[in-house]
């Protein structure tokens, strides 16, 4: 009797060390919580043009604040905002800098970034971290493209352009889907691996296929590591700055480190880096002087990192 009672003893202790090596990761956010969000980054685009490489650069020192509105069960409503915005955009022998906080009456992008600072947009995302919808976004560029009303229409559809490109719903979603960890459904212990795909948003069309990887857990945090293989529709066109068609053979791969806060879910750091190469084809286009389809190779490396605090 002793010698049974004994051995169911040893296997109720195995199953509860068994028990400890799993846990279950998610989002927990409360209504009327509060976050703030600091991004900086770095992207260079390399293009090469009739052997000529054409570099842009665009540098982001945002911060942005969310406030939990809703928590449903497995639903979370956000309203996020812009609280701060410094851009700094290179292309072409031209550089746009732009503190939207400090006025810069010669730079009618200060105007629309100025306009965009403070005003609330809405995200919901599951309780896994999927995106269901991002709404306002597109009414919000439409007020901020109010700056560019006295620009010259050539002008006027440039900047439209520029700010939907970087601040437009696409962009927005695309940038947010690519930071938030997506998590799975069950328990899982360290050296787990998952999976999620997403498109690939923002001008290019694409797929990115994104795999997590649990590195090490304790009662309060998690650290995961994720790979993301990018590759692009090689038929879809897009519109490129100069507003020719153009379409992209590109692949690419995205790495990012995270440090999860278990409490809410979200990370309150992450490093990313982001390498693509491949080539455009412009297409052919008389308005544009382009007689026939031009191949353009082209190389993309993008440095982030990201910084998120709960404040209440």
């Amino acid at each position: 009797m002793k010698k049974l009672t004994g051995l169911v003893a040893m296997c109720c202790l195995a199953l509860s060390l068994s028990a400890q090596d799993y846990v279950e990761l998610n989002y927990n956010l409360k209504t009327g919580s509060e976050f703030t969000l600091n991004q900086e980054s770095r992207s260079e685009t390399y293009m090469t043009v009739q052997e000529v490489v054409q570099r842009t650069t665009r540098d982001y020192n945002n911060k942005m604040s969310i406030k939990v509105t809703d928590a449903a069960p497995g639903r979370f409503t956000m309203h996020w905002s812009y609280t701060d915005i410094k851009f700094n955009f290179n292309a072409k022998n031209q550089n746009i800098y732009v503190d939207a906080k400090t006025d810069h009456p010669d730079e009618p992008l200060q105007g629309a970034l100025k306009l965009m600072l403070n005003q609330p947009f809405t995200v919901e995302i599951q309780g896994n971290g999927t995106i269901n919808k991002v709404e306002g976004l597109d009414q919000l560029m439409e007020k901020a493209a109010e700056a560019f009303a006295k620009l010259k229409s050539d002008e006027r559809d440039a900047y439209k352009k520029l700010l939907k490109d970087q601040f437009g719903t696409d962009a927005f979603r695309g940038w947010l889907e690519q930071l938030l960890v997506i998590y799975p459904v069950h328990g899982i212990k360290n050296g787990t691996q998952w999976e999620e795909s997403v498109p690939l948003r923002g001008g290019l069309k694409g797929r990115v296929d994104l795999y997590w990887n649990l590195q090490h857990w304790d009662g309060q945090t998690a650290k995961v590591n994720s790979e993301g293989n990018i590759k692009t529709d090689r038929v879809e066109t897009f519109t490129i700055e100069d507003g020719i068609q153009a379409t992209a053979a590109i692949e690419g791969k995205l790495v990012t480190n995270y440090l999860i806060l278990r409490e809410s879910g979200f990370p309150s750091i992450a490093v990313q880096n982001t390498e693509m190469n491949g080539k455009y084809v412009y297409l052919a286009n008389r308005k544009k002087q382009l007689k026939k389809d031009l191949t353009v190779p082209v190389r993309i490396v993008t440095n982030a990192s990201y910084k998120i605090k709960q404040v209440k």
